[in-house]
């Protein structure tokens, strides 16, 4: 039977303590124990549903946690602070001195930075390659490799990684394969097509709302365990521990992220259509011209769609940033980074997001400076946000008009 993520989240319930539909908020940063044996059992990690302190774990944590493992089909998940309070543990985790790991060339700005600068101060080496070419991720492995790593869908480029083929070299060599799925929540379950752990910036699409950061790592109950060790976890000694009170908010939110999945990637469609019709230089995985689009649809429960975020090339920065600030001007959206959110964000990755990655591995990666990635928002009426965005691009000469367009 076919995987329903949705259904899955629909299927969880949590009572709260005084029989409310929403679970209680545990605003407890310590708890007590009527037995000292207790306290020394739950320290070990032999005492189920007993807590101890909260950047162990709390009760709001876990509900979000299991609601976010349901969601991906794994066994379990820990919640963190942000989202690279996820990715950094998990590589941690992983690797050690001496070790490899064979990423993705275009991955976020933060992951990036912390493979290229910061693991190297612990001797974990790093090759950054073309994911979407299987055999140039094979001729890197090495071994001392450990990781694979990728994104569903990258950051920014929208490049889509081939995860039953990645998770069949991970298997061939015993590496583990890490998916970073944020930007495709729902459109792709990295799990089932055999990643070992999926991690999620909660900040963006399963948040939704723009007011938190946050972020989990899905994965085995092993795994997990592993992360939370009080002795040698990197989740639980690197300290990066989400608040209770955000964890509640998030796990609300995450009941309507399939509707907005769906209106997401229905008006990331249409737009991305009718910009390619347009003669921009448009990227999304939903359209036929996108090279990895059959790839995408072969992955994807289907109900979900392509996603919400797309880019154009409007071929200088000059001509992105008068275009984003016209566009904010006219309250389309807003000029900045993130994505997920109800209105339209956009901004110029080589100088925001992406800042991290030099100039010129931007350029070999095709990441060009009148690049502009769109998270498409919410709109009811998104006829009319291609009516006034077109607009824009008339004004600003990035296209003509079309009643130039019919003289000619």
């Amino acid at each position: 039977m076919a995987f329903k993520p949705a259904n899955n989240i629909q299927d969880l319930q949590y009572f709260g303590e005084f029989g409310g539909v929403n679970p209680s908020i545990s605003d407890s940063s310590t708890y007590t124990f009527l037995s000292a044996k207790t306290m020394f059992d739950t320290f070990e990690g032999n005492a189920d549903g007993c807590y101890l302190y909260s950047r162990h774990s709390t009760p709001s944590n876990l509900y979000l946690g299991e609601a976010l493992a349901a969601m991906e089909g794994t066994e379990t998940a820990n919640v963190s602070a942000s989202g690279m309070g996820a990715i950094t543990p998990v590589i941690m985790q992983l690797c050690g001195a001496g070790d490899h790991v064979v990423s993705s060339r275009t991955i976020y700005g933060g992951t990036y930075a912390f493979l290229k600068n910061f693991a190297p101060r612990f001797n974990v080496e790093t090759s950054f390659v073309d994911i979407t070419k299987l055999d140039v991720v094979e001729a890197a492995i090495t071994t001392n490799t450990k990781v694979l790593y990728c994104e569903s869908v990258s950051n920014p480029l929208l490049e889509v990684a081939d995860i039953k083929g990645l998770a069949q070299l991970a298997k061939k060599y015993n590496l583990k394969l890490i998916v970073d799925n944020t930007f495709s929540p729902l459109s792709i379950s990295p799990a089932k097509l055999g990643a070992d752990v999926v991690i999620h910036s909660l900040t963006k699409f399963i948040n939704g709302s723009s007011d938190t950061v946050g972020g989990v790592v899905c994965g085995t109950q092993e795994f997990i365990n592993d992360l939370r060790n009080v002795n040698d976890g990197a989740s639980m000694l690197l300290g990066s521990t989400m608040d209770s009170l955000r964890a509640a908010s998030v796990l609300k939110n995450l009941r309507t992220l399939h509707i907005r999945m769906q209106q997401h990637s229905k008006n990331g469609l249409y737009l991305a259509q009718k910009f390619q019709n347009d003669g921009l230089k448009t990227v999304y995985p939903g359209l036929p011209s996108h090279p990895s689009h059959e790839l995408f649809t072969s992955m994807m429960n289907e109900t979900y769609g392509f996603g919400g975020m797309l880019t154009i090339d409007v071929g200088s920065l000059d001509k992105a940033n008068a275009l984003m600030e016209l566009m904010q001007e006219r309250n389309l959206g807003y000029l900045a980074v993130s994505l997920g959110f109800y209105k339209t964000l956009f901004s110029a990755p080589g100088s925001s997001t992406s800042s991290e990655i030099p100039e010129d591995e931007q350029k070999e990666m095709g990441l060009s400076d009148g690049l502009i990635r769109f998270s498409i928002g919410l709109d009811a009426d998104i006829e009319r946000t291609y009516t006034m965005m077109r607009e824009c691009m008339e004004t600003l000469n990035i296209l003509n008009s079309k009643e130039d367009a019919v003289l000619s």
